[in-house]
């Protein structure tokens, strides 16, 4: 199979070649992390993509730029047959874009003794890592067994053996390192992160729900400062199970057609905050936990917001331009606090959340701060 030259070909794309991940990239076999993954069909659902069945689509899929989606709720694609479909589902495991793990890398400033701990996936990651500092400074984690069973045995075949290890990332971590690099992200900066940390070592993260990237250093009371980088990514939240806890479909239902507690009209045409990561990622830290869904009838479109505490949202606008009608129910007024946003974004140009400082305390409680802004995590 001829990966190699695909490899080089990627690692031109995402990494400039004096760059120390530019052999990384182009000397790792990605194909052979993802041997399956899901492809998306439209939002119906996920259908079941084999690498050996198409060895050209196999390989066009490995070395493109993007992320490939390997497990669907609770199904694995390394464990699917062949055919195999499933009916919504929400990722929960991925082989994340070339470019955005080097990135992340890259964020982390990482020098050639560095111990890292990284969070495992398909473990393509983690052979970047291995690439660039060796296996013995490689330290890989996963809350789902059979990941780090199957990625430390397709790293072994690679002749890379780091310390693969089963835990929740957000618990306690098995040693001490100068690196942490979580490809997964969190609501708030874990404890046992800065136990973990060394003195005056970094950690490189993203909050949850949010676009926001979170590099800190760990300072001498065992705090951390830092900063929200002006680059921004998106990945999946840490889970504790085999699968998210999803919302109430019941209450989907009633925002789906009810008429609410409030009734307005937006002064703002109507927008898709996962469409706008700067709107997205303040809407997050103000109402953490908030989803989104959308549809398009013709040229009617509609989108929900949804909050765990069963506060609802249902926008509908007849036209691109058009002002949307907005019901809303719950305690949290999730469109209000939208429109409120959109207010700020007007009235000052921008949002304040990229570029802010961050200062977390010893005990993992941060403040986000830029200008007068300021918000506790």
């Amino acid at each position: 199979m001829k990966w190699l030259p695909r490899a080089r070909l990627l690692a031109h794309e995402v990494v400039r070649q004096e760059s120390r991940w530019h052999n990384a990239v182009a000397g790792t076999p990605r194909h052979a992390f993802v041997p399956c993954w899901w492809e998306q069909r439209d939002e119906v659902g996920w259908d079941l993509r084999v690498g050996t069945d198409s060895v050209d689509d196999w390989l066009d899929a490995a070395y493109s730029d993007r992320t490939l989606v390997t497990r669907v709720g609770a199904c694995h694609a390394d464990q699917a047959g062949a055919g195999d479909f499933v009916k919504g589902g929400t990722p929960t495991s991925s082989s994340t874009s070339p470019s955005l793990v080097v990135r992340m890398y890259r964020h982390a400033m990482i020098t050639d003794d560095n111990r890292l701990l990284v969070t495992t996936g398909t473990g393509y990651g983690t052979a970047l890592a291995c690439a660039r500092l060796g296996a013995h400074n490689v330290t890989s984690v996963d809350v789902d067994d059979y990941l780090v069973t199957v990625a430390g045995e397709r790293l072994a075949q690679l002749g890379e053996c780091p310390h693969m290890e089963v835990c929740d990332v957000t618990g306690p971590l098995p040693g001490e390192y100068d690196r942490i690099v979580s490809t997964v992200s969190v609501r708030t900066v874990p404890v046992s992160w800065l136990k973990a940390l060394q003195p005056g070592g970094r950690l490189v993260t993203t909050i949850a729900g949010t676009g926001l990237i979170l590099t800190a250093d760990k300072t001498p009371d065992g705090g951390a400062v830092g900063r929200i980088e002006w680059d921004r990514a998106g990945f999946m939240r840490t889970r504790h199970g085999d699968d998210y806890e999803h919302p109430n479909e019941k209450v989907w239902k009633g925002a789906a057609a009810g008429g609410g507690e409030r009734t307005f009209t937006s002064r703002y045409p109507l927008l898709y905050p996962a469409d706008a990561w700067d709107v997205m990622s303040m809407l997050e830290l103000h109402c953490p936990g908030v989803e989104f869904r959308q549809e398009q009838k013709g040229d009617t479109r509609t989108v929900w917001l949804f909050h765990p505490d069963g506060s609802w949202a249902r926008a509908t606008a007849a036209g691109f331009l058009d002002s949307p009608v907005v019901h809303e129910s719950g305690p949290r007024e999730l469109w209000s606090s939208l429109d409120r946003i959109r207010n700020r974004l007007n009235r000052d140009g921008s949002l304040p959340v990229y570029g802010a400082r961050v200062s977390i305390d010893p005990d993992g409680t941060a403040i986000l701060s830029r200008g007068r802004w300021s918000h506790r995590l």
